[in-house]
């Protein structure tokens, strides 16, 4: 079965799919269809037992993937999904669900139970279509399932560790992945192969087809070949020629003899049979080549084309405190929050639309009210307030970032083209030029150390330490949750005399007054960004590290320079845990 017919349907609408699989990206590329990928935050944490059947959970699992996607995309763009694909393959032995392990043990427990037997391999589909009216999200799913019988042959318990420590189990229903090495593990298959890689690609061809060109019952006609089951052949008129009398009619026919419409017989390529002739005999556009010519639609790239205008409104929206008007459960109208800071009607709709797309505000017909995440951190007053930090990125940061293009060509900070003067000491001569500015800058790393501290306190066990010094403390928010944490820890925090004479705009000092030194067995720790080892991730601590480089020319580093530099100073044993916080941990001792 061709798309061709379907893919003409379909041009100019906003495809897209639910999912992050590369595999189920693949198996729909080379169907031709232009999809965007947008990835599901659903948590698949659905009740299995709550379900009668497997296919039941994975049916259930796929809507909520589209659907969740299809909302959140309806609330955070202008433009809305026409078409959202939702998916969810499992596997499934002896009536248990088997999913994605957890671990290597995990991944050897489910192969021992698959070992020798055969199982049942279920993928979900939901297709979701999308509309609106009077701005609210309408939908409308259609759902189908698609089963394959795979057999294990019987297999030595050191064929499956050897599997195992490839890695490829981890991210694969049931530990395998039978389009790659885990083919190895397979004696037989029946059904639809694609279907266990992850994707039931013949199945979702015949559910595009009913729902954009439904037959009539006279336009069914079953067709029997010598070598094949019956199939049916629709006939279909196309857009233009529904309506006209004269229309020529086109058959899209599923061809299941000599190679197939999609021919699977090498899992790694996916490749694609052109239709090159009408029924009529006249020559038909090559649909393949014609959607390979067209490149797909470049989400990502426009994200960061929008990232900073969307970055603007969220510090606009900070700077003139829109988020404390709305704070706790107040709804307010434009022109009500118009009113309260002497703004335009206008200007304040068009940013509250905004923070609304980018899900930081709700809107009702009543009015605008913040979200949880604002109310959290964008509340200049909440506990854990980035409010401070983000003025600091408004004021100072995003000025710096203007003039990049010279940094980057010239290699030295831009100070001067921000102050008209080149800084010796960029905190002494800007950030510390005047008491205002000391405090705003103490209050953007007072923000970021509250919402990190924690996690750096913990990353390791501290409680064999009874002293600790932390180092540029700034306002304590670190030493005090270190007392928290360690009832027997005392912290001594070292700053500029000028800093310590405004602690007590944030926190009292408490414990840690005095001043001590490293000896031996002490330790030291550090919070810091840390870029991974092969420099590929983090896209915060890379765009800090030209941050630096714009004000200071330090720069971040991987976990082998810090290793490096701890080590040439006399460290030793410098453990190292990126947190998944904002800023990773960093411990050392010196001996």
């Amino acid at each position: 079965m061709v798309l061709c017919p379907v893919i003409r349907k379909l041009v100019g609408k906003r495809v897209v799919l639910a999912s992050a699989s590369p595999r189920r990206q693949e198996i729909l590329n080379s169907a031709g269809l232009r999809f965007e990928v947008v990835p599901s935050r659903f948590k698949e944490t659905l009740d299995k037992a709550a379900f009668s059947t497997p296919y039941e959970y994975a049916l259930e699992t796929a809507k909520q993937k589209a659907l969740e996607v299809a909302n959140r995309m309806n609330k955070k763009d202008f433009r809305s999904p026409d078409v959202v694909i939702g998916a969810d393959t499992i596997v499934s032995v002896d009536g248990q669900i088997l999913e994605k392990p957890a671990d290597k043990q995990h991944a050897y427990s489910m192969l021992s139970r698959l070992n020798g037997k055969e199982h049942s391999v279920f993928t979900g589909v939901a297709i979701v279509l999308c509309s609106t009216k009077d701005k609210q999200l309408e939908t409308e799913v259609f759902e189908f399932y698609e089963e394959t019988k795979v057999k294990f042959s019987d297999l030595s318990e050191e064929l499956l560790w050897e599997y195992i420590h490839s890695g490829e189990p981890m991210d694969k229903a049931g530990g395998y992945g039978i389009q790659s090495l885990g083919g190895m593990l397979v004696e037989y298959v029946h059904g639809d192969f694609l279907n266990v890689v992850g994707f039931p690609l013949n199945h979702f061809c015949k559910k595009l087809v009913e729902l954009y060109y439904p037959p009539s019952k006279d336009a069914i006609h079953h067709v029997k070949h010598d070598s094949v089951p019956s199939v049916e052949t629709f006939e279909v008129l196309s857009d233009e020629e529904s309506g006209s009398s004269n229309s020529t009619q086109q058959n899209v026919t599923s061809m299941l003899k000599g190679e197939s419409a999609f021919s699977c017989g090498d899992p790694g390529s996916l490749r694609k049979k052109e239709v090159a002739q009408h029924v009529s005999g006249e020559p038909m556009a090559n649909c393949s080549e014609n959607v390979e010519n067209q490149a797909p639609f470049p989400t990502i790239l426009i994200e960061l084309l929008d990232g900073f205008k969307a970055s603007k409104a969220m510090f606009v929206a900070c700077k003139l405190k829109v988020f404390d008007l709305l704070k706790g459960k107040d709804i307010l109208k434009a022109k009500d929050v118009a009113a309260h800071i002497n703004a335009s009607v206008c200007g304040i709709e068009r940013l509250l639309d905004a923070c609304t797309a980018l899900e930081l505000l709700n809107k009702t017909n009543e009015g605008y009210s913040n979200t949880e995440l604002a109310n959290k951190f964008l509340v200049s007053d909440s506990e854990y307030s980035l409010h401070g930090f983000i003025i600091h990125a408004n004021d100072y940061v995003w000025q710096f970032f203007t003039h990049l293009e010279s940094a980057v060509k010239e290699g030295t900070n831009q100070n001067h083209q921000i102050f008209e003067k080149k800084a010796q000491n960029l905190f002494q001569d800007t950030f510390y030029h005047s008491r205002e500015t000391k405090l705003r800058f103490m209050n953007a790393m007072h923000c970021i150390i509250k919402v990190t501290a924690r996690d750096v306190a913990t990353a390791f066990d501290l409680s064999g330490f009874r002293s600790a010094c932390d180092l540029g403390g700034c306002t304590g928010a670190l030493a005090h949750v270190l007392v928290q944490e360690y009832p027997d820890l005392h912290v001594t925090v070292f700053e500029l005399p000028d800093v310590i004479e405004n602690i007590s705009c944030f926190q009292p000092l408490g414990q840690g007054s005095s001043r001590i030194t490293f000896t031996p067995g002490s330790g030291l720790l550090l919070a810091e960004m840390v870029l991974d080892k092969k420099r590929r991730h983090g896209r915060s601590a890379w765009l800090q590290s030209l941050n630096m480089l714009v004000q200071t020319e330090g720069k971040e580093r991987s976990c082998f320079e810090y290793r490096c530099l701890l080590e040439r100073h006399g460290f030793r044993n410098v453990q190292i845990v990126q947190t998944g916080n904002w800023l990773d941990a960093i411990l050392c001792t010196k001996c």
